[in-house]
């Protein structure tokens, strides 16, 4: 054990480091300057229980019963070796449903370094040599739904270059002289590696989809309704951020080993229940705009031994620990809260309780246009007219109080 994973182990107590997924990732690399939750997030503490432990327990998540139904609606997907969900995933693709398909679940065993290596080799191994020397340019002239536009469930796919018969075959190992048809292949929750803060950690695809138009393709099952078209825009926007998440996964993968990262689709294929039905529907989501946003915010977040360096050294976020030490220890490490981390980190109300009496309480937007001014105090003052002091803040300063003349004469010409 380094001395990084030793300190890491003693911030979280000892206790075995909680696996990061797709929603942890997003939800990380959608606040990257929040050095708090890339601490807390690298040394794989026990977020929840953290939060309860100091009195701000975390008010978001799924149910027990939104648990049970998203996977009642799995497994019913993936029923009989996966026949129905082949055939979703290939019509929406606009290439003919095979006649021959492989089913690997990649799920099973306990050991985490055993399930890696065999997803990885079975995943590259399905590699065929007659992918096109341009994937990108050979799916980007067909339009698909994205966050852009409404879902349209009916709506028909044009078919694709890739399947051509030269490309709609299935065949064996790239490299190797003797061809085989040996249809689709379709891996049930292979384990992923991606680099994040200088760790790696692993990451679990529903499904991810190959030699179907000659490229891979994650699939993402989810339970949340399409009704008349149209999904909740909120949940929507989730689903793509992490399945690019999982996207840069499987494209890092095969750069490991000397393959084209473009072998990987940018769209990805999303099965949610029709209507208020249990029946699946397919839509294809193109998170090419998620893919640079995750990848940009990723490179952004510094490495987490730099952050470690600025972390006092008896800082501890152990959920067995004593409150108030907790609280304190916490109270050393800069967070960056906003608004829209109540959706997505668990111990948001804390910070938010904390950030109580300064503008970032009131949002991004908010912080950025009152200049750097960090206490609202310090604005209502300036808004009354105090002088300024620094010279840096005196467009501010003018901004605010014409604000507050504009309101006092609001006010009084309602009155």
């Amino acid at each position: 054990m380094t001395s990084s994973e030793q300190r890491l182990a003693e911030i979280r107590g000892g206790l075995p480091p909680r696996r990061h997924n797709a929603r942890t990732i997003a939800a990380l690399t959608g606040n990257p300057g929040c050095t708090r939750r890339a601490v807390l997030d690298g040394a794989g503490v026990d977020k929840p229980s953290l939060a309860e432990r100091v009195g701000f327990p975390a008010r978001f998540g799924q149910s027990r019963f939104a648990i049970t139904r998203g996977n009642t609606f799995e497994a019913q997907v993936k029923a009989d070796g996966g026949a129905e969900l082949l055939r979703l995933v290939a019509e929406r693709l606009g290439v003919p449903v095979p006649a021959v398909a492989s089913w690997t679940d990649l799920g099973d065993g306990d050991e985490l370094a055993g399930r890696v290596e065999r997803s990885a080799a079975l995943l590259t191994a399905a590699v065929t040599p007659r992918e096109p020397a341009d994937p990108d340019h050979a799916a980007d002239h067909r339009p698909a739904a994205s966050l852009d536009h409404e879902l349209e469930p009916d709506q028909a796919a044009d078919p694709r270059q890739a399947a051509s018969p030269d490309h709609a075959e299935s065949i064996d190992h790239a490299g190797s002289p003797d061809q085989v048809d040996r249809g689709a292949a379709l891996f049930d929750h292979p384990l992923l590696g991606l680099e994040v803060a200088g760790r790696r950690v692993h990451l679990e695809p529903d499904l991810v989809a190959a030699r179907l138009g000659g490229r891979f393709h994650v699939v993402e099952i989810k339970s949340f309704p399409v009704v008349d078209g149209q999904a909740d825009a909120a949940k929507l926007a989730a689903a793509a951020v992490q399945s690019a998440v999982y996207v840069l996964a499987l494209r890092d993968l095969l750069v490991t080993r000397g393959l084209d990262p473009g072998l990987v689709s940018h769209e990805v294929v999303l099965i949610c229940p029709r209507d208020f039905t249990n029946q699946p529907v397919a839509h294809l989501l193109d998170v090419r705009k998620q893919l640079l946003v995750v990848r940009r915010q990723l490179d952004r977040m510094a490495q987490l031994d730099e952050l470690l360096a600025g972390v006092p050294a008896d800082f501890t976020a152990d959920p067995a620990g004593d409150p108030a030490t907790l609280v304190a220890s916490l109270s050393q490490v800069p967070a960056r809260y906003a608004p829209d981390c109540l959706a997505s980190c668990e111990l948001a109300y804390f910070c938010r309780q904390e950030a109580r009496g300064h503008t970032a309480a009131l949002g991004r937007p908010v912080r950025e246009a009152l200049g750097g001014i960090d206490s609202v105090a310090e604005v209502l003052a300036l808004a009354a007219g105090e002088p300024v002091a620094d010279p840096q803040r005196a467009e501010a300063a003018a901004l605010l109080r014409t604000a507050a003349r504009l309101r006092a004469d609001a006010l009084s010409g309602a009155a």
